[in-house]
């Protein structure tokens, strides 16, 4: 099930408008919205019982801007606001209570590489002004806040390949950063083919800033289009770049970077809440195939 993430204005549920600027804490970053189908299937990675994703969420990555990352010592501290109280979600809704400090999210697939979404980093100052942290998550219980070592922190210092096409919808950045990783295992990646077409999913990343969440029991919708795949993950503004795996194998089959509006206005009160469509409803959300990124099947 899948919620779309909008801020101070309701957006469009149109493909072409669902680009909007969400402004976090200084962020120049778009972040394009998704949305919940069904049941709310984000579990906290303590939360998971799935072995496989937990194990493979250790080489996904947040984009946090720099200036949200305050060093002290050898360490970083995060900072941030939460949902409730920086971008006005109801406390009634899961996670508000929880801090919101990413942009985008990402994921290892070499020693120095990662990729993300075309629309994380649309320049070279963008990639600059980000820092990429691995380990932004709640891994024993929900933190009120997060302190990271420099082994964590990494810098982009290179766009090695990116596509953001408004006419085919190709939509990938891939990045270098300014050292290898230690310690983590870059995902294995599908080299040819697709999915098939009842395939289920698992999304992990960062829905609307959060800590790190793995999205379960996505279906695959429309296999049909060569460049995207859609499905109904639960995903939010901040899964831009996740990474989509088949649940069974851990294979990457893509990158999360398009869907339907994540929050409107509550009926009752001045906050906001997570749209929700039936598990076949909504436009779903759009999943750029890792096939075509030409990059990453060299020999």
């Amino acid at each position: 099930m899948r919620v779309s993430f909008l801020l101070v204005s309701l957006l469009s549920l149109s493909f072409f408008s669902a680009e909007a600027s969400v402004k976090k804490l200084s962020s120049p970053i778009k972040i394009i919205p998704k949305v919940i189908y069904g049941t709310d299937d984000r579990f906290d990675v303590f939360e998971s019982s799935d072995s496989l994703m937990k194990e493979l969420s250790k080489s996904t990555v947040a984009q946090i801007m720099k200036s949200n990352l305050i060093q002290d010592g050898e360490n970083f501290i995060v900072k941030s606001e939460t949902l409730s109280d920086g971008m006005g979600i109801c406390k009634s809704e899961r996670f508000s209570e929880q801090m919101s400090a990413a942009n985008c999210s990402g994921f290892l697939v070499s020693p120095d590489t990662i990729v993300t979404a075309g629309h994380c980093v649309n320049s070279v100052s963008e990639c600059a002004n980000h820092s990429w942290v691995f380990d932004y998550t709640n891994t024993n219980q929900v933190e009120s806040s997060f302190t990271l070592k420099k082994s964590q922190v990494f810098n982009c210092i290179k766009i090695i390949a990116r596509e953001k096409n408004s006419v085919d919808m190709n939509d990938y950045a891939v990045l270098k950063l300014d050292r290898p990783v230690i310690g983590r295992t870059p995902f294995t990646l599908r080299n040819e083919g697709k999915p098939a077409n009842d395939a289920v999913m698992t999304v992990i990343g960062h829905p609307s800033g959060l800590p790190l969440k793995i999205t379960a029991a996505a279906d695959m919708r429309d296999n049909s289009n060569p460049i995207f795949f859609r499905t109904n993950a639960d995903t939010y503004g901040g899964n831009s770049g996740s990474v989509v795996v088949d649940s069974r194998t851990g294979i990457v089959e893509g990158i999360l970077v398009r869907g339907d509006q994540d929050y409107e206005q509550s009926p009752i009160d001045s906050c906001l809440i997570s749209v929700r469509r039936n598990q076949d409803g909504g436009r779903g959300e759009d999943v750029t195939r890792i096939t075509n990124i030409k990059i990453l099947h060299k020999n």
